[in-house]
């Protein structure tokens, strides 16, 4: 188990050195920023959604290493998939991070599973995926986590 956990370990530090999508996205149709309050962590995520399916997805902005790995890997697992299906993933995601029974296969995003052990950081792991809600149902107003 404890080889798990450093493996674990290791993939959210390269995501956090080596963000994923992280940059500008020059024709993004959807929008959002987000706002963790309590550790300071910002998020502008663009997406490119055409057909009900999320083409691209990049993301902006500065937070600990849990926010940016989270918001790294979650950019990577949503192209090609169609709203409905992020939808689920998003629901299966926030159940698994609040250590809650889940049924949606979350392949790499399960290295954030461990989060659970840790509630104030549940935050941090939700931003971006919070953030991502917003800009699928284009809401005008900020993210807050609070």
């Amino acid at each position: 188990m404890s080889d798990l956990r450093d493996l674990y370990q290791e993939v959210i530090f390269d995501h956090n050195r080596h963000p994923r999508n992280f940059g500008p996205l020059p024709g993004a149709n959807r929008h959002a920023d987000g706002f963790n309050a309590l550790c300071g962590d910002k998020l502008s995520l663009n997406l490119k959604v055409e057909d009900g399916i999320i083409q691209e997805a990049r993301f902006e902005g500065s937070g600990c290493a849990i926010s940016t790995a989270s918001a790294s890997l979650m950019t990577e697992a949503l192209k090609g998939r169609r709203e409905a299906e992020v939808a689920e993933l998003f629901e299966g995601f926030h159940r698994m991070v609040k250590g809650e029974p889940y049924t949606v296969e979350m392949g790499k995003l399960a290295v954030l599973a461990g989060v659970s052990e840790f509630p104030a950081r549940v935050k941090c792991a939700t931003l971006a995926w919070h953030t991502l809600n917003a800009a699928l149902h284009q809401a005008d107003q900020p993210v807050s986590t609070e």
